[in-house]
This record gives C-alpha cells, sequence and structure tokens, in this order.
C-alpha cells in the first residue's frame, strides 16, 4: 500500500528517509550484530547514539553551554508537575492559558502552590494570542508558562511574552525544531518529542543549569528532579532508547536540510499554501486570528457539522488521514509539521478544492 499523507496532531509524521534508515538498521546496527531496540543503554554504541543526539540538538539550536539537555520520559503532562516541583521555589507562577494544555500545566501547578492565571483567550475559544507586552506578573513569582504553539486551536506565540525578568518556561511540543530560537530567552523549554522530532515516548527538557538544584519542593521524587537527570547524562535509569536514537536521526535530518531557518522557510511556504485557500475559500474558513496563526497546526470548518464529516471522510478515501479536529473544538485540523512534504499541502488543497465544488454554498 503507497503512504498516505498523515496529518495527525501526534504521534505525526517522520521524515521516510529516517524510517528507511532506521528500517535498515533494524536487525544490525552498525554490525553490532543486535537493533537498538536490543542494546543496553550502558553500552559503548548507545552512548555514542546519545552523546551525537545530544551534540546535534545543541548545533541546531545554537543552545549555550550554560544549558542542559534532557532526555526523559512521562511526556508534556509529567512535566505539568515536574516543573512547579522543581521551580516553585517561593511557591508562586504566573501562567498564560491559551489552549488546553497551557489550562492543564495551570491546574497542575495549584497542587503545588499558587498559580496564577495573567492572562488567557478562553473568552473566544482559544482562537487568539492575548496581548502579553505587560502584564500582572507577580512579584515573588518563580517563572512565567507558556505553551508556545497551541495544537488544537492553532495558535503560536510569534512574540514572547514580557516576564519582567522572572524565568521563562515554555512548553514547545508543537513547534519543536520548526524555526530558530533565541535559547537564552528561556528557562526551561520542554517538548514531547511525537510531534516533530521522533515517536512517542521522550520528552526533551533544556533547561538553564541555575534552576537545577537540589532544592525541589519536600516529596519530590528523586525521579522527577531535573538535577537527578543532569547529573546522569538522562542515565539515571533506563531511558526511551529507540525513540532517543529516532531523534537522533531526525536532528541529522534538519542539518541535512540546511537546519533550523531552512526548515522555517519551508514550513512558512507550506503553511501559506493553505491559509491562502482557507482565506479565499467559500466553504472552508480558519479558526484563528491571522496574525497568531500557526505553522504547525491549521485548525478549519465549513460551518457544517454533516459537511465536516463528510470532508474527513472522503479526504480518507482518496488518501488524506487524521484531518479530524480534536474532540474539544470540532471540524478538521491539519497538522503540517517538518516532516510533511510540501506536495501532500499542494494535493490537500487541490482536494479542499474540489470538494468545495461539490459542496459548495
Amino acid at each position: 500500500m503507497a503512504r498516505v499523507y498523515n496529518f495527525s496532531a501526534g504521534p505525526a509524521v517522520l521524515p521516510e528517509e529516517v524510517l528507511r534508515e532506521a528500517a535498515a538498521e533494524m536487525l544490525d546496527y552498525k554490525g553490532t550484530g543486535m537493533s537498538v531496540m536490543e542494546m543496553s543503554h550502558r553500552s559503548s554504541a548507545y552512548q555514542t547514539i546519545i552523546d551525537e543526539a545530544e551534540r546535534d540538538i545543541r548545533d541546531l539550536m545554537n543552545i549555550p553551554d550554560n544549558y542542559k539537555v534532557l532526555f526523559l520520559q512521562g511526556g508534556a503532562h509529567q512535566q505539568f508537575a515536574m516543573v512547579p516541583m522543581n521551580l516553585m521555589k517561593n511557591k508562586v507562577a504566573d501562567y498564560i492559558i491559551t489552549g488546553q494544555w497551557a489550562k492543564k500545566a495551570w491546574k497542575e501547578a495549584q497542587l503545588f502552590g499558587t498559580a496564577n492565571a495573567v492572562a488567557s483567550s478562553e473568552d473566544a475559544t482559544f482562537s487568539y494570542i492575548p496581548d502579553c507586552s505587560d502584564l500582572p506578573i507577580s512579584d515573588d513569582a518563580d517563572y512565567v508558562y507558556i505553551c508556545e504553539n497551541n495544537t488544537i486551536y492553532g495558535t503560536k506565540f510569534h512574540q514572547l511574552p514580557n516576564t519582567k525578568g522572572k524565568p521563562l518556561v515554555s512548553d514547545v511540543s508543537s513547534c519543536f525544531l520548526s524555526e530558530p530560537v533565541d535559547v537564552t530567552k528561556y528557562g526551561v523549554i520542554y517538548g514531547g518529542v511525537q510531534k516533530n522530532i521522533g515517536p512517542a515516548g521522550v520528552v526533551i527538557v533544556i533547561i538553564r543549569e541555575d534552576l537545577i538544584t537540589d532544592d525541589c519542593l519536600p516529596g519530590t521524587p528523586t525521579m522527577l528532579k531535573y538535577k537527578t537527570h543532569a547529573d546522569n547524562g538522562s542515565m539515571y535509569n533506563t531511558p526511551p532508547a529507540y525513540g532517543i536514537y529516532i531523534c537522533g536521526k531526525v536532528f541529522k535530518w534538519l542539518k541535512k536540510q540546511g537546519g533550523l531557518e531552512a526548515m522555517q522557510a519551508y514550513n512558512e511556504k507550506k503553511a501559506k499554501i493553505l491559509y491562502n485557500f482557507l482565506d479565499s475559500s467559500t466553504l472552508f474558513k480558519g479558526t484563528v486570528r491571522k496574525e497568531d496563526r500557526s505553522l504547525m497546526n491549521v485548525p478549519f470548518v465549513t460551518g457544517s457539522k454533516e459537511l465536516d464529516a463528510r470532508f474527513v471522510k472522503e479526504a480518507e478515501t482518496a488518501g488524506f488521514v487524521n484531518l479530524k479536529g480534536h474532540r474539544s473544538v470540532g471540524g478538521m485540523r491539519a497538522s503540517i509539521y517538518n516532516a510533511m512534504p510540501i506536495e501532500g499541502v499542494e494535493k490537500l488543497v487541490a482536494f479542499m478544492r474540489e470538494f468545495e465544488e461539490k459542496n459548495g454554498k
């Protein structure tokens, strides 16, 4: 069967080149006579894999030496607790609520201290990013938290909030490595890799060294301390070894494409094709304020639940899968991550145009 165009929000499309490489190495990784799946994480072969992965992500993002890169488990949801457990020294933090994941993180933080919602776009179904240039940041806040790209709602912070000197913590799960980033503007950047980098099961945390201390909230488990993992090179326990191996291959693929500047240009080109069609369509309509649109996740609707369902069904038959919107918002959503080829977006738009001609208002 031919490969489909997979518009899933995550787990999501991976570069075909990476999948073919992994397939070729499945039974024998570089003469070891075994798969990376079977390999001891304490072996020199695996140490080389994780060391190269870290080196390549540092190169791609220009990560300064005073930041640690941690390959962890538990996904973004575990970070919702791990961040306050490690950083909430004053038991106060400020959260900007721009979608379901930021809201979940905010609610989780309330278990550990005072978590203030200093801005929100819930009043308009999270269809925009609030003005964050002059927020009521708490004097004693330990950090300010954002979800930088909102997978469900298709919004993106194109300008980081003014945190008034407090460390910025950002969940970048769905925009990770899609464009250049100035790491020095953040205290912590983290993301689950299953949207734009690798298979589910790995979360990457990039954290400034001064934020890694033993001074965590009382009762913080050993496994939930950043210091535990920083001190042990992400190998305090068995890491998600195969997932990290695939992430490492994706890092090399990204470097081969020309790095994050090249990926941003490619992603902008792809997104423009889809947004231009939505802006001119008489049937389909984007749901996000134009200046806050994501390059990665593009939600849209027809205005009719029946038509939406018909579109999703017919699209799947035509080889465009996972276009159904998140259950909390309905409609459709095309996730066009780094590995989605431009022809996938072009063909989707051609299909949408055809559907509009048959079903247009």
